[in-house]
């Protein structure tokens, strides 16, 4: 089993920046790779960015650029910077960890970008 938790969301006017941060504890050494989703309003949930065990990080094509994906050294706490935030990044933004038989899933926390 993994816990995951999330801060630091909020809200902030477009152009600014945000910094999510997850922190992923119990059976940590099973985790292949973390990464962020997030959902707005009426919409699927969809992929931000992910990261692997290896280091391997995958970005979507919307916020290419724009966000970083980074870890600690432990690999128990993944980083989501966000910066030139726009309107349309304004989300549930979730946090991910994957093992070899499931996922996980943090509880949320909001971004709101405000035009």
């Amino acid at each position: 089993q993994v816990q995951l938790v999330e801060s630091g969301g909020g809200l902030v006017q477009a152009g600014g920046s945000l910094r999510l941060s997850c922190s992923a504890s119990g059976s940590i050494f099973t985790i292949n790779a973390m990464g962020w989703y997030r959902q707005a309003p009426g919409e699927q949930r969809e992929l931000v960015a992910t990261i692997t065990r290896g280091g391997s990080t995958n970005y979507a094509d919307s916020v290419k650029g724009r966000f970083t994906i980074s870890r600690t050294n432990a690999k128990n706490t993944v980083y989501l910077q966000m910066n030139s935030l726009k309107p349309e990044d304004t989300a549930v933004y979730y946090c991910n960890a994957g093992t070899w038989d499931a996922h996980y899933w943090g509880q949320g926390t909001q971004v709101t970008v405000s035009s």
